[in-house]
């Protein structure tokens, strides 16, 4: 459960420039609360607590932005098509800001890896990074990112421009090929969410 410090005026001004409802508390105790990306706010005199699923839209909008971030995607599916799931890791100098994985139904190993990228960028450009180094595994994807390779299957093609959409949000970018061993955590947490009844 992710406990921000902050000034809760300005939390709440950030959350409402966002576009999040916010409403009052339940509680004496409580200043307010907001529910956004199947997550809740809660409001104390100088902390915001998250809690929830996937408490990484919320956290990515109460925090100050700014600056450079790396962030690594993997896919996974069981067959293909099969079960599938992705895996994400936000990193700073100051550590791993946000992570997450979670299972996204059927799918392509290809269409697991576009999804895991779609949604790192989701939440890298909710944090308000200026700056993102993005990593992967699947040498395919980042050289059709990048425009190396023809994305002839349709719904790749799709991703691909989502993808390239979500690019422009950010002043600079970069999208690298690495070696599994780079991307492992991001590789865990897919392959956790697939084990995860």
């Amino acid at each position: 459960m992710p406990v921000i410090e902050c000034d809760v005026e300005k939390a709440r001004e950030r959350l409402e420039a966002a576009g999040v409802e916010v409403a009052s508390g339940n509680t004496d105790h409580e200043r307010w609360r907001a529910a956004h990306g199947g997550a809740t706010a809660v409001a104390y005199d100088d902390k915001v607590v998250i809690q929830g699923a996937d408490p990484s839209k919320l956290q990515g909008i109460l925090r100050e932005g700014g600056g450079r971030a790396h962030v690594y995607f993997d896919g996974a599916a069981r067959g293909n098509p099969g079960p599938a799931a992705v895996g994400w890791v936000i990193v700073t100098s100051d550590g791993i800001v946000a992570e997450g994985g979670k299972r996204i139904g059927r799918a392509t190993n290809n269409q697991a890896e576009y999804e895991a990228l779609r949604q790192a960028l989701e939440v890298a450009a909710d944090y308000g990074f200026d700056e993102v180094d993005v990593r992967g595994d699947s040498e395919l994807i980042v050289k059709q990112v990048r425009g190396e390779y023809d994305t002839n299957n349709p719904e790749l093609r799709e991703y691909r421009v989502q993808v390239r959409e979500l690019l422009t949000e950010f002043a600079d970018w970069s999208l690298s090929h690495v070696p599994r061993e780079i991307n492992e955590r991001a590789d865990e947490l897919a392959n956790e969410a697939l084990d995860d009844d």
